[in-house]
């Protein structure tokens, strides 16, 4: 064990004890995140549990400890900014409960819905929904991430604007709390907990099983991307296509902005000829947008008449609608083929990628303002990488959650999603910091999505004084001695 944890072993069970991992490597793979921008941070231990009992287990030994230790549930470790770290305490290996008995996944197709273990990935969870013809509402962007690390967050995509986020479609929920207690919540029972651990950030507990609704799967996707070099019609298009019912629009809005002359490259999608066209598109301007569209069909025909008539009231560049039909895993699945074929494009060391993110939700009515400023931010500098940008609808996020968005009516997600060396992260990093400032200068009233807040008085302010007031009552219940995801820094320094 490694120096510094004397004060609590002699307080944890033996059977837990012999779960308990501090080799160099251990420690070190678990101090490291994707973002590869925080490392300084290692865990007195890791924590390999066999059975979410061995979690509530260790919790309870830290309450009872002389010298209570911070714990942190660690997913797939695609946090940026070390939200998944236990500084000098202990890190739980989620990973360690994939496989085993049932692998944790099952589909109840006569009750449509699935319940999944916290630790399973969302490939893993749609794979075996597909199996029963069977999907989720809405889907996260990136599918390898886990299911208690997605839903203690919201999880967004193309899909939020008519489903809500993932976490809308969670009907239940085994949750571990920071007291050791092993709760089933749901709207009905204990819903305190239940709203409160949805987007809750790991601070009331570990997610240990979600029990989300499922619905039929469709054939086929007929998936779109049309360009755009005015960004006044890119979002006025957007804007339109949420606005639609459920039956007569795209059942997935995105967007993305490539700047400064930023080429396209990604031969899944586009011939060698449509990317040339593109590209000679792109070097012609500063900005060009792209909006991602997708409809879910059965029926060729249908789809065929559903989208030519959609495409005449659009705004795009003519000539630049180009599309495909895949299946439903294809699409799903299309942000990790992309991202493969990215990596294995740079030459660079994996090892050296650093990834200084910014994920924010920018109101409606301050878009444009936003948008003038970030790109005059952005123009001196030529990072690799991918911005996002597309609308949601607040009405489909429910209030009683404890995740944060914005109060209009309807709010962008945008997305900075930098891939960087280790030699000019800083420099992305920077930039991100003076996109923060530039909002708080203006009054835009962004909120941080995966936010990255060092003190209590930013996460008081990120809250708002009634979220805030609820959400540490909720916190004094259910982990009285703030054990919980200490790297998040809303209870501990």
């Amino acid at each position: 064990m490694a120096a510094g944890t004397s004060s609590w072993l002699d307080d944890i069970a033996p059977e837990i004890l012999s779960k308990l991992h501090s080799d160099g490597d251990t420690v070190a793979r678990f101090a490291a995140d994707y973002g590869s921008i925080t490392n300084d941070a290692p865990p007195a231990a890791v924590l390999r549990p066999s059975s979410p009992e061995d979690i509530a287990a260790l919790i309870r030994c830290a309450n009872g400890a002389k010298s209570p230790f911070s714990i942190a549930a660690r997913g797939n470790g695609h946090s940026a900014h070390g939200q998944a770290f236990a500084p000098g305490g202990v890190v739980i290996d989620m990973a360690e409960l994939r496989g085993g008995s049932g692998q944790r996944i099952r589909v109840s197709a006569e009750e449509s819905y699935v319940d999944a273990g916290g630790e399973q990935l969302w490939i893993d969870v749609l794979e075996e929904t597909l199996r029963h013809g069977l999907s989720m509402r809405s889907w996260v962007d990136y599918l390898y991430l886990t299911v208690g690390g997605t839903l203690s967050n919201a999880g967004v995509g193309g899909m939020v604007f008519r489903h809500g986020p993932l976490v809308s479609s969670v009907l239940e929920l085994d949750v571990i709390t920071g007291k050791g207690e092993m709760i089933t919540c749901s709207p009905e029972l204990n819903s305190d907990l239940f709203y409160g651990v949805l987007g809750g950030l790991g601070q009331l507990g570990v997610i240990s099983r979600a029990r989300i609704s499922l619905c039929p799967t469709p054939a086929k996707v007929r998936w779109l991307r049309l360009f755009y070099t005015d960004f006044d019609n890119l979002i006025r298009d957007q804007e339109f296509l949420i606005s639609l019912r459920d039956t007569t629009g795209f059942d997935f809005v995105e967007g993305q902005v490539l700047l400064n002359h930023q080429q396209v490259d990604d031969p899944n999608f586009f011939s060698i000829e449509e990317a040339e066209k593109i590209n000679q598109l792109t070097a012609e301007f500063n900005a060009v947008y792209l909006l991602e569209g997708a409809v879910l069909f059965d029926s060729t025909s249908v789809v065929d008449q559903k989208v030519e008539g959609l495409l005449k009231q659009l705004n795009f560049v003519p000539s630049f609608a180009f599309s495909k039909d895949v299946g439903h895993l294809e699409f799903l699945n299309r942000v990790y083929v992309e991202e493969e074929h990215r990596k294995s494009s740079m030459a660079v060391d994996p090892s050296q990628i650093r990834h200084p993110w910014l994920n924010l939700f920018v109101p409606k009515s301050r878009i444009r303002d936003f948008q003038t400023g970030t790109e005059g931010i952005l123009q001196n500098i030529n990072p690799t990488g991918v911005v996002l940008l597309y609308p949601m609808n607040r009405n489909r996020w429910n209030e009683n959650m404890t995740v944060v968005f914005p109060e209009e009516e309807v709010f962008y997600t945008v997305e900075f999603l930098w891939t960087s060396t280790e030699e000019d992260w800083k420099k992305l990093d920077a930039c991100n910091n003076e996109i923060l400032e530039f909002c708080h200068r203006q009054g835009i009233q962004a909120k941080q999505y995966l936010a990255n807040y060092t003190s209590q008085t930013d996460w008081m302010e990120h809250f708002g004084e009634v979220k805030w007031e609820k959400f540490l009552q909720l916190k004094q219940t259910y982990d009285p001695k703030a054990l919980l995801s200490p790297g998040q820094h809303i209870f501990t320094k």
